[in-house]
This record gives C-alpha cells, structure tokens and sequence, in this order.
C-alpha cells in the first residue's frame, strides 16, 4: 500500500542499519525495510499475537532473511534488543496510547534515530461525517478510539522535529520525525 511505502521512505534507511517494526502484524512491511536495510543490516519485529507473528515468520522463512528477527510479545514488557537506527510504527494505534509502551520503544531507540509513523486519525471538522467511517473501519482493529484526532500526541515528548501530512481526505496521516536527545521530560 502506498502509505506503508511513504511512511518507510520517511525513514530513509540505509544499508547495515538496524530498524525497529513496531507491532510488525503478519510481517507486511518487513520486505521493503530489509531491502533498505540491506543483508548487513537487520530488521526486528514485534508482535503480540500469535496468528499474526505466525504469519510473519512464515513470510520471513519462505524469503529466507536470516537478517530478520520476529519477537512475539506485548511491547510493554518486550526484551527490545536496542539501539535502532529507525523506528516504524505503520497502524499501531493501540501502541502508541500506551505511555509503557512508547517508554520501552523510545528507549530501545537510538540517539537521533528517525521514526515514522502512519494510521488512522479523525478527519477534520469540515469533513466530520467522515468520522463514521473511521470509527467502523477502526472498530475491529482497535482496542481504544482514544486519541484518535492526534494519534501522535503521546509520542511528542521523545520526538523533535516532528512533522506530519493528512492522507484519505484527513482520515489517515503520515508523521515523521527524530528521538529527541534527551527523551521526554520527567520534570513536574
């Protein structure tokens, strides 16, 4: 899909770098970051579910990526083997509405990695009616609608330089940006 491959592109990945597929799914978007990468680069993927990881590693094993490590796990207690040169969260709603599980990514990542980002959103005000269509293609695929007008918003905190673009008519979006230096700030 031309989201997935836009969101990668924002990470400008280069060979022997290491990236990190945030809830990697059934493995869509592993094939495009490894060829990035390269075969001295690696690719490591986290899933929670076990349909999905299954999928996954059957994909990988088929390509025969030995450069492509699939860790089936919440990423809230995820084993992250750190530091990644690049992050990429493609339709991860869910993760990115958990504060423990954007701490343990943003840690697990490099200084200055780049990171993507690319879901669904609410459309705009003027485009409001949109918004039952997202809720119902949402539904099935999301725990929580929390959030969903800026999905991003909890990440801003780990990120400078943080940019993003509506896609489909504002319902979707494309964010890019870099780990901050220092991470967020754990002042009161």
């Amino acid at each position: 899909m031309w989201i997935r491959k836009r969101a990668i592109d924002k990470l400008s990945l280069q060979a022997g770098e290491r990236v990190l597929d945030v809830a990697c799914g059934t493995g869509l978007s592993l094939a495009a970051l490894r060829e990035a990468v390269g075969p001295e680069g690696e690719v490591v993927g986290i899933e929670l579910s076990p349909d999905m990881i299954s999928l996954a590693r059957k994909r990988v094993a088929a390509a025969g990526w030995h450069n492509v490590m699939l860790l089936e796990s919440p990423i809230e207690s995820a084993d992250i083997p750190g530091s990644f040169d690049a992050v990429l969260f493609h339709f991860t709603h869910d993760v990115m509405r958990s504060p423990d599980a954007l701490q343990r990514i943003f840690a697990a990542a490099g200084p200055r990695a780049r990171i993507a980002f690319a879901g669904m959103k609410y459309a705009p005000w003027y485009l409001a009616p949109l918004n039952l269509v997202v809720r119902a293609q949402a539904r099935p695929y999301m725990t929580t609608l929390e959030g969903l007008a800026t999905p991003w918003d909890l990440s801003l905190p780990y990120l400078e330089g943080f940019a993003w673009r509506p896609v489909l008519f504002g319902t979707g979006y494309i964010g890019w940006g870099r780990k901050a230096g220092g991470g967020p700030s754990t002042a009161s």
